[in-house]
């Protein structure tokens, strides 16, 4: 077993440095307006990807789950599964490429984040053989995904709308479709993260007999959905946009990374098993 893990955690390593290396080779090529450069970053990512899917796949023979039991497990898949969101979207939108810069940096580290769990394997509890908890969980990471992409337009349209906004940035869309992104892709996600809350409470009523509970896992996950809500419903209907619009989704997204990864730690939540 411990050749098993050292082998896991190889090619989690390896996969990092692809991804390390993609990243400055990507940033450096954006910010020195540098387009083979840049153009050549997707090289190591899709090495990388490669690689880490190799590994979720052979972590995934050895404990006989799906990478959604342990830190390291969860970790790995949410980079995975960001990158994955990234270029997919970004082979339909090509206007979204220049959001790499923030991909990039935020899946390496969660990568390199999950290699400090330790990977042992964890058994899987009886109320987690269930398709319901694959949905529920897929689609959270899949949510994770879009709005990842969300916060780096938001993040642009603060730096683009600044008095002396870099040469690079030049590079970007008018301010109004870097906003407008922002918005969409929030979208994307605040429905991607009410399919996974929906599909959650079949697991729980199947699970446990109930389909809501009040969970801090739960509450908080309504709380963040909530106030994603807030956010696309007073940019719908009330014209909200700018530099409010793009502080108030940073604000909404911290609220998701709190929902996603520090709540599943309280030893009140039932959830605590799953990431522990």
């Amino acid at each position: 077993m411990d050749k098993q893990v050292a082998i896991y955690v190889a090619l989690n390593w390896l996969a990092v440095f692809c991804y390390v290396a993609a990243t400055i080779a990507n940033v450096s090529g954006v910010v020195f307006r540098k387009e083979v450069v840049e153009r050549r970053s997707y090289y190591p990512v899709w090495l990388g990807l490669l690689v880490q899917s190799v590994a979720i796949i052979y972590w995934w023979r050895i404990v006989g789950h799906g990478p959604y039991m342990a830190p390291s497990e969860v970790l790995s898949s949410d980079a995975w599964i960001t990158m994955v969101v990234f270029l997919v979207f970004m082979r339909f939108f090509p206007r979204i490429r220049l959001a790499s810069v923030v991909v990039f940096p935020v899946t390496f580290l969660l990568i390199a984040l999950a290699i400090f769990y330790n990977p042992g394997i964890r058994s899987l509890p009886p109320t987690f053989g269930s398709i319901w908890l694959v949905l529920h969980i897929s689609f959270y990471k899949i949510s994770l995904g879009t709005l990842v992409i969300a916060l780096a337009f938001s993040i642009f349209f603060l730096l683009k709308n600044d008095r002396v906004p870099s040469a690079w940035m030049q590079r970007l869309p008018d301010p109004d479709s870097i906003d407008l992104y922002a918005y969409r892709f929030t979208g994307f996600g605040f429905i991607f993260w009410a399919i996974g809350m929906l599909a959650g409470s079949i697991w729980a009523y199947k699970s446990w007999g109930r389909f809501w509970g009040w969970d801090p896992v739960e509450t908080w996950s309504l709380i963040t959905w909530l106030m994603f809500g807030v956010y696309l419903h007073l940019r719908r209907f009330f014209r909200v946009s700018g530099r409010f619009a793009a502080f108030l989704f940073i604000f909404c997204f911290i609220l998701s990374l709190v929902s996603l990864f520090v709540t599943s730690h309280m030893g009140s939540s039932i959830h605590a098993e799953y990431f522990q």
